[in-house]
């Protein structure tokens, strides 16, 4: 078997191992039992799997990655908003094209996005995030995010909260999403630079501080 086929076999299988971890988060007997799941699962993928993202030695591996603790207060189930123009507010007109956006993932690479809807996160946050769809690898929702604690406490480039293409699903219905913000991950290039993934663009950047999910140690 040659050495390419391995590694396809190898990321395949980390894929279908985070789809089985979230189909058990989402059928946890609660939330916190589901995010005591999520952080096990993680934990020893990161540590075994030969497709992690954390370096050979990496103390981490030891430890686990950093989390704050669950809050309850900060799951929620929003319904998928019509995606306004920022400049125009072309969100009441049927006729108006979705925005598409090409996204840098470190170097000359981008990732293709359609934006197609957004949530609104409830006080203390009060703010809107897009709900973008990922042009590739078939499609899937994408929901990245950038808070106040970014580069103090959170990835200075972020986290990702969805990401359905590759198995990070918390559940909903045909009209609402699930948000749980207790679930918002660092993306593989947080760890390596052999890695290269989409940052948050400026819809899904917010100023408040949301400490909550995966950390910097």
């Amino acid at each position: 078997m040659s050495v390419v086929s391995v590694a396809e076999l190898e990321l395949a299988d980390w894929r279908r191992q985070v789809n089985e971890l979230y189909a058990a988060i989402r059928n946890a007997e609660s939330p916190e039992a589901g995010h005591a799941t999520w952080r096990a699962g993680r934990d020893t993928l990161f540590r075994t799997h030969p497709q992690s993202s954390l370096p050979p030695g990496d103390p981490l591996r030891d430890t686990g990655l950093p989390y704050w603790p669950y809050d309850p207060s900060l799951r929620f189930e929003l319904p998928l908003l019509p995606a306004a123009d920022r400049a125009t507010d072309r969100s009441t007109d049927p006729a108006a094209a979705p925005e598409q956006m090409a996204v840098p993932t470190g170097g000359d690479e981008v990732t293709d996005l359609v934006r197609i809807g957004r949530v609104e996160l409830p006080e203390p946050f009060g703010a809107g995030l897009d709900v973008w769809w990922l042009a590739q690898y078939g499609g899937g929702l994408f929901l990245p995010l950038r808070d106040g604690t970014a580069g103090n406490g959170s990835y200075g480039g972020g986290r990702y909260l969805l990401d359905t293409a590759k198995g990070a699903d918390l559940g909903g219905s045909d009209t609402t999403l699930t948000i749980d913000l207790n679930f918002l991950y660092h993306p593989s290039c947080r760890y390596s630079p052999e890695w290269v993934c989409p940052l948050a663009p400026p819809g899904n950047t917010i100023s408040a501080a949301i400490r909550a999910g995966e950390r910097m140690p």
